[in-house]
């Protein structure tokens, strides 16, 4: 993935809080499994599965609250509907302002990244008479207070309904790779935080009212349904990414390679099998390697959200 040089960044759209470290009473996340416990709208979220103490990472959607109590072990979050925190570490405007810093280094390639998704949704929702509303994107490292309580890195990227933010700790990406053996590379990031704006998108949509507070984890539930819709959305960013001008071309095969093999990696099948050693179908949350691999791919090779109807039929 190359960016056009003289594409113009906006890096307001993405939070650099890194600096900061952990806020006192941060707690972090117990192990286990977070079931939806309700958010904004009556949105359960995704069932993210969490299991800190196996090694086991996933992205998707973080319910609200998740920590066991508003804004996370004592009182250490930000109550929802709280002023934002300000960005601790700013810079990423002084650094990151043009695509030639973007292929330089890896918070001005996220902030690019960012941009591009961003820039495409908003066309998208434009020309069926929506509007887009920008969610931003949060750097953090090892802990983050967030809308839907207190997160630390083990559960990888996620996207909290309540603040509509995406969090990011970079540190996940070496352990996809590392430890799932994701080939990694710039596109496997891209994916990444292509799937987290997908499932912005779905809340603007409404369509997270599909996994209500009682759903339940398991093949074809609505949990993996929506995880799916929201590959397959990154996809369909992929195929129509060139256009959003921030990219110099379109997406190379090995572009894409990346990202297969990062869908592959977090497969509920996949990482059951790392993890435990057999596949246990009824507490699927993400989809299967295949599925998601096979999301991504419909999105991509038709570039049309309305492709993404993950909620009828087999998936």
């Amino acid at each position: 993935m190359q960016f056009d040089d003289d594409a113009q960044l906006d890096p307001s759209q993405v939070e650099d809080v890194r600096a900061s470290g952990p806020q006192p009473g941060w707690g972090g996340m117990p192990g286990g499994c977070m079931l939806p416990l309700g958010g904004r709208g009556g949105c359960g979220g995704c069932l993210l599965l969490v299991l800190a103490a196996a090694g086991l990472f996933l992205f998707g959607i973080i319910p609200a609250p998740f920590s066991g109590q508003e804004g996370g072990p004592q009182g250490g979050g930000r109550q929802p509907g709280a002023p934002a925190t300000p960005a601790a570490s700013g810079n990423l405007a002084a650094r990151c302002q043009t695509g030639a810093d973007a292929e330089q280094s890896e918070d001005c390639r996220i902030v690019g990244t960012v941009n591009s998704i961003q820039s495409y949704w908003r066309q998208a929702f434009q020309e069926r008479g929506r509007t887009y509303k920008p969610a931003r994107t949060v750097l953090f490292s090892d802990a983050a207070s967030t809308g839907c309580g207190a997160a630390d890195a083990a559960v990888g990227p996620f996207y909290c309904p309540v603040d509509r933010k995406v969090y990011l700790d970079l540190s996940f990406f070496n352990t996809l790779q590392r430890d799932f053996g994701a080939e990694g590379g710039p596109f496997a990031q891209a994916y990444v935080v292509a799937h987290e704006y997908g499932h912005h998108v779905q809340d603007l949509l409404g369509t997270m009212t599909r996994v209500g507070p009682d759903s339940r984890p398991g093949a074809g539930s609505p949990s993996v349904r929506l995880e799916l819709q929201a590959d397959c959305y990154a996809g369909v960013w992929a195929h129509n990414a060139v256009k959003t001008g921030f990219y110099r071309e379109p997406f190379s095969q090995t572009d894409i390679d990346q990202a297969l093999s990062a869908a592959a990696a977090v497969g509920d099948d996949s990482i059951q099998r790392r993890t435990q050693g057999r596949v246990t179908p009824d507490a699927f949350t993400h989809g299967t390697s295949r599925q998601r691999e096979r999301w991504f791919t419909v999105g991509y090779a038709n570039g049309d959200p309305k492709r993404c109807d993950t909620f009828s039929g087999g998936i």
